[in-house]
């Protein structure tokens, strides 16, 4: 049984901001939301591609940190690359509002 584990948004600052090597952040929104607006570093892999790019686009041994449109989204994207095999995944609590919110570097065309 896999335990889903939600990360604090100020952990992930404090990790970028401590330049701690060796993990990946995923945005699993479709590709316009992506572009619109989302956290500095985030590599697009929309739900519907997870699964089929997460083999190969991908590291085992890293850290990722999953949000999307919504918690339930999120909560998605981690079961699914738990299932395949992917053990060191959490999805990122309340997302890109949450970590707007806290003031988080993002990029986009509307950041």
């Amino acid at each position: 049984m896999s335990i889903n584990l939600v990360a604090d948004v100020n952990d992930l600052r404090t990790s970028l901001q401590w330049g701690q090597p060796a993990f990946t952040i995923i945005d699993v929104r479709d590709r316009s939301t992506y572009n619109h607006s989302r956290i500095t570093g985030a590599i697009s892999i929309p739900l519907n591609d997870l699964e089929s790019r997460a083999q190969t686009s991908l590291h085992r041994e890293r850290q990722i940190y999953i949000y999307g449109e919504n918690d339930s989204q999120s909560a998605l994207a981690v079961r699914t690359l738990q299932f395949l095999g992917f053990t060191t995944v959490a999805e990122l609590g309340g997302g890109l509002e949450a970590w707007k919110s806290i003031g988080g570097a993002t990029e986009g065309v509307a950041a």
